[in-house]
């Protein structure tokens, strides 16, 4: 697997990869946004925000995490490649800095709560999902580096 930051013409994949990961959220309406949307959503927010760190996989993109400082903003894996290392392995990449990390999820999502669980992440405070766009209750978790204050 090679990792390495995308480039701003690899947005789009990016975006589909998230719509892809999105579609297995229990309650998630998926018509929320449209395909062109979530590629504006990336190309034009999420990329300008800070690094997006790609797994790619023969050449194809099978997950991303992107980044703003203390934060993680995106960390998505294409589900037909869940359970093999990708998200850890991006994961590993961006605690290697230490910084203390901060995420939100959704209460619904299963998955993605055991798998920060089982890297070191503590819920720290839910909401009713009054605050988020999708309108579903949400987790923001936390993991105190090594640096963390």
């Amino acid at each position: 697997m090679e990792v390495r930051r995308l480039r701003q013409d690899e947005t789009d994949a990016a975006a589909a990869l998230h719509r892809r990961s999105m579609a297995t959220i229990p309650g998630l309406e998926a018509a929320l946004h449209t395909p062109e949307q979530d590629r504006a959503f990336y190309r034009d927010r999420v990329f300008a925000r800070g690094p997006i760190l790609g797994a790619f996989e023969r050449g194809r993109l099978v997950g991303h995490l992107a980044s703003s400082p203390g934060w993680i903003d995106q960390l998505y894996v294409d589900p037909p490649h869940h359970g093999r290392g990708i998200g850890r392995g991006l994961l590993d990449r961006i605690k290697a800095e230490g910084c203390d990390l901060q995420l939100w999820t959704f209460q619904a999502n299963a998955r993605a709560r055991g798998f920060y669980a089982a890297n070191g992440f503590t819920e720290e405070e839910m909401t009713d999902g009054s605050g988020n766009e999708e309108r579903l209750p949400d987790v923001r978790l936390r993991w105190r580096g090594e640096h963390a204050a």
